[in-house]
């Protein structure tokens, strides 16, 4: 029975900043507070399916550093399979994330041990694959590896969920072969190559990007919610009215719900609805991981 998840990608330590603003040019400005905490794109998705109770393993490097260990150790305590998680020599990747009262984040990373994932992590859990109904990737690894692993996950029929974030330029064959795209709006205007700054302009966006790549297309709004593009359809998924603490991690917790939703056979909207709840708990704490809601929590 297809019923796992795999994720392909990045795994980050943190370091969230908890700002009353940005400091100006030269200043030093206190911080409110400091998080120390696991993160990265793949780790964090991963740790939100696994969370929901989704068979979920994690493929990446770290480093041979106190940062590469905890990394490995928070995601195998929260259900992540780290069996295919590679000790490399050097540096962890690592995120500076300036966390702000208004809710905005502005993030650094360092690529660390994440550039030195290679296609052979791809074949080492290409079997795996054989028994996943999803491959979720984003692209904090090299997007050769990257390309790669879409080939190798529709060899094996499985779906693909490819957050195409950070925005870099991908070869379009490789974009259509991708089942789901997730981008925010920063991301779909380097895509699309002109602004995205409302619903409408994500509503017409999304469906370009849909029929350009035959894929069903999310652009994710932040505060305003998000819109999913399908079958020549567009539909808006409102955003949970809520206190945000931190958006660290809010489209992660998104991506990951949204795998558990399809491996329940939910419609594409259906599961967006779903991750939408998720990422609106989420906001809520401080750090990705450790505020991604288990099902139970959803349930409530």
């Amino acid at each position: 029975m297809r019923n796992k998840v795999i994720v392909i990608g990045s795994l980050n330590y943190d370091i969230i900043l908890n700002l009353p603003r940005l400091p100006k040019r030269g200043e030093t400005l206190p911080a409110l507070g400091a998080s120390h905490v696991a993160g990265g794109k793949g780790a964090n998705q991963a740790v939100q399916a696994a969370k929901l109770g989704v068979e979920s393993y994690m493929a990446g490097c770290v480093g041979d550093d106190a940062m590469g260990s905890h990394l490995i150790q928070t995601a195998r305590k929260y259900g992540v399979k780290t069996d295919y998680i590679k000790i490399v020599s050097g540096e962890s990747g690592m995120g500076i994330v300036n966390a702000v009262q208004s809710g905005e984040v502005y993030a650094t990373i360092v690529r660390g041990a994440n550039f030195k994932v290679t296609k052979e992590e791809v074949d080492a859990i290409k079997p795996l694959m054989k028994e996943a109904e999803i491959v979720i990737l984003q692209l904090e690894i090299p997007i050769e590896v990257v390309t790669y692993a879409i080939a190798a996950a529709k060899e094996m029929g499985c779906k693909v969920l490819l957050n195409a974030a950070p925005a870099v330029e991908i070869p379009e064959k490789y974009l259509t072969m991708c089942d789901v795209i997730i981008v925010n709006e920063i991301e779909a205007s380097f895509y699309l190559k002109r602004e995205i700054t409302s619903i409408q302009e994500a509503i017409e966006g999304g469906g370009d990007m849909a029929r350009q790549w035959n894929a069903d297309c999310i652009i994710t709004l932040g505060a305003a919610g998000s819109i999913v593009a399908y079958d020549s359809m567009s539909k808006v998924i409102p955003a949970n009215k809520v206190n945000a603490i931190d958006t660290t991690g809010a489209g992660d917790s998104f991506i990951g719900a949204l795998s558990y939703g399809l491996i329940q056979d939910m419609t594409i909207v259906e599961a967006c609805e779903f991750a939408a709840s998720c990422s609106a708990i989420t906001v809520c704490g401080i750090g990705a991981q450790s505020s991604m809601p288990y099902l139970a929590d959803l349930n409530k």
